[in-house]
């Protein structure tokens, strides 16, 4: 996709997303380093994340996971003390380039928080396609089918497609973390972000969760920041491990798991520091 245009229309379409050279990265990450004031979080951070696929981002708390996430849609700027240096490219476009406005990237690199957060004052409908609407899509018909297929692509439709009308607040904890995932999929996102999406749900809700992701992976170019070493083993295609701001090591979470290269991610991931 080297040479794509980013422009304010948004994300590739599902079928030019199946379409793209398995080869070629989604996110390309060189030399990325963020500070906030003199702090510096990351530290020349270099990557490349497949597409279709998932990669989970794992290290101990404060190690740079979550701002390294919210670096690749931008978000991290929305601190005023945020600067970044280096480079990231989606699908060949830099996203930090001087025309581009991070409203477009955070359309393409959807994200979903920790914390399930559905608009309270919304009705369940309302929250999945918030979005669509406020970058001025009104066709009643078009929404209601993204209201459908992003339920159904969040694994919800069948619990809640009698009672779109209903306030999201009403979902279960479970429930409305998959409606915030269906509310970032209605946009039609290249990328989708997580940061610890199962953290506050119970084994059952964090199982639907886990099997969400495996399914979106088909369409989607997922990012996965956890903390749970089984759930980043069971779900994720690849691992990266990140300490005091440093990319430790990256590669194939089999190998991670199993045969790390460097001592501090075997340490880790066997549980002997973190």
């Amino acid at each position: 996709m080297e040479g794509q245009s980013m422009t304010s229309s948004g994300a590739l379409s599902l079928d030019e997303r199946m379409e793209q050279k398995p080869t070629s990265a989604a996110l390309t990450v060189r030399n990325l380093s963020v500070f906030f004031g003199a702090h510096e979080v990351l530290k020349k951070v270099t990557l490349d994340i497949a597409p279709r696929a998932v990669t989970a981002i794992i290290g101990p708390s404060g190690c740079g996971k979550s701002t390294f996430l919210r670096a690749l849609n931008r978000m991290h700027e929305l601190n005023p003390e945020a600067r970044m240096t280096g480079e990231i490219r989606l699908f060949g476009d830099d996203i930090y380039a001087s025309t581009v406005e991070p409203v477009v990237v955070r359309r393409r690199v959807g994200m979903v928080f920790q914390k399930s957060n559905p608009f309270p004052t919304m009705t369940i409908a309302e929250n999945v396609t918030v979005g669509l609407r406020l970058n001025g899509r009104r066709d009643k018909k078009l929404l209601a089918e993204r209201t459908e297929q992003s339920l159904r692509m969040a694994a919800l439709w069948d619990e809640v497609k009698d009672r779109l009308h209903a306030p999201a607040i009403s979902l279960s904890g479970g429930q409305q973390q998959r409606l915030c995932i269906a509310r970032a999929l209605a946009v039609e996102p290249e990328v989708l972000l997580m940061d610890e999406p199962a953290s506050a749900l119970d084994p059952l809700a964090t199982s639907k969760i886990e099997d969400l992701i495996l399914e979106l992976k088909k369409n989607y170019t997922i990012v996965i920041v956890t903390h749970n070493m089984q759930q980043a083993a069971r779900a994720s295609d690849f691992t990266a491990f990140f300490y005091l701001g440093d990319l430790v090591e990256f590669g194939a979470t089999s190998k991670i798991f199993t045969s790390p290269s460097q001592k501090r991610t075997e340490d880790y991931v066997t549980g002997r520091f973190g």
